[in-house]
């Protein structure tokens, strides 16, 4: 039984990443729906937080058909960590994590996310304000480390948990490297077996199909995997991941009525969550991910991303419905 605390998360959990306007309560929703044992909010400005920023203030938002739920706050300050933490241990979540990984330029540039990689005993500092701060078991989510001459996660590893995290996800990649090239898992698996790490380590990157989860379980002996992209328009991937590593037999590939299930009450959520308007505009990433590989679906794609009309989008969902598709 892997646990992070006293939050229990069966024997091979699979963790649902957190991803910048992407993983919002209706996406979250049908990826629970499909099989995410764990999942965390989109990443949260602890300055923005502090400031009050609405944009920020609304990733808060948490339902209990989620949990266990994680916040994800990220930041370069300590202070600003510290105060950022109260106010999302005030939300009631089930933990707290720190975003140590994300590579994008403007986060960067504010010497958070994978910027903190660079300065391990700032990292150190940042995610012990975290720790003071809350009662909650803290996670952290990280990388390899900034580019290939400083992969340092091992020493990462070791100090972050002597400062009190009670689970780590390391993304199979470094901050330089953003999203190309493939993941390597070799140092993962060295955390993993690092006999001074006790703390469940969970991997990230390139995990896309039941078959390379399996794999990837085997081969470095990780607690659990954190399926980010590919759970994008395709939340099955989370049932057909469990499915496969209990029995070693693949799930069919879910038939468009279930495709149309699932992104309706996506859409649904959405529009109730964030207004007709923006629900429905937001919901337009999504379509093509959703119906991937449906013939001729090009004509009815345009049709979606270009209606302002919540009736016209459930007819043309309707039309979907009725294609064949094999």
């Amino acid at each position: 039984m892997v646990k992070i605390g006293d939050i229990e998360l069966g024997d091979f959990p699979i963790l649902l990443a957190p991803m910048e306007d992407v993983s919002d309560p209706p996406f979250r929703k049908v990826c629970k729906k499909y099989g995410a044992d764990l999942m965390y909010t989109e990443f949260i400005s602890s300055e923005g937080l502090i400031r009050d920023a609405i944009k920020s203030r609304a990733k808060l938002d948490i339902f209990d058909y989620e949990r266990p739920i994680g916040i994800q706050i990220f930041g370069g300050d300590e202070e600003a960590m510290a105060m950022a933490t109260e106010i999302v241990d005030a939300t009631g979540p089930d933990l707290v994590d720190i975003n140590f990984g994300c590579p994008v330029k403007k986060v960067v540039c504010k010497g958070a996310g994978a910027a903190v990689l660079k300065d391990i005993p700032l990292m150190e500092r940042l995610t012990k304000a975290v720790v003071k701060s809350t009662k909650l078991p803290v996670t952290v989510k990280t990388r390899l480390g900034w580019d290939e001459s400083s992969k340092n996660i091992e020493k990462v590893a070791e100090r972050l948990q002597d400062v009190g995290i009670k689970a780590l996800t390391i993304h199979g990649r470094t901050r330089v490297q953003m999203y190309k090239g493939e993941a390597d898992w070799t140092l993962i698996a060295r955390v993993k077996e690092n006999p001074r790490i006790h703390i469940p380590v969970f991997g990230n990157g390139d995990i896309d199909s039941p078959q390379k989860a399996l794999e990837y379980k085997n081969r470095y002996g990780v607690d659990g995997i954190m399926i980010g992209r590919a759970a994008i328009g395709y939340p099955f991937i989370f049932r057909e991941v469990k499915h496969y590593i209990a029995t070693g037999e693949l799930l069919p590939q879910p038939t468009i009525e279930e495709r149309v299930d699932a992104c309706l009450q996506h859409l649904e959520f959405s529009l109730s969550w964030k207004g007709p308007k923006l629900g429905l505009i937001e919901m337009r990433s999504h379509y093509s991910n959703y119906f991937k590989g449906i013939p001729n679906f090009k004509p009815l794609k345009v049709r979606l991303l270009t209606s302002n009309s919540q009736d016209e989008v459930l007819e043309i969902l309707n039309e979907i419905r009725q294609l064949e598709f094999v």
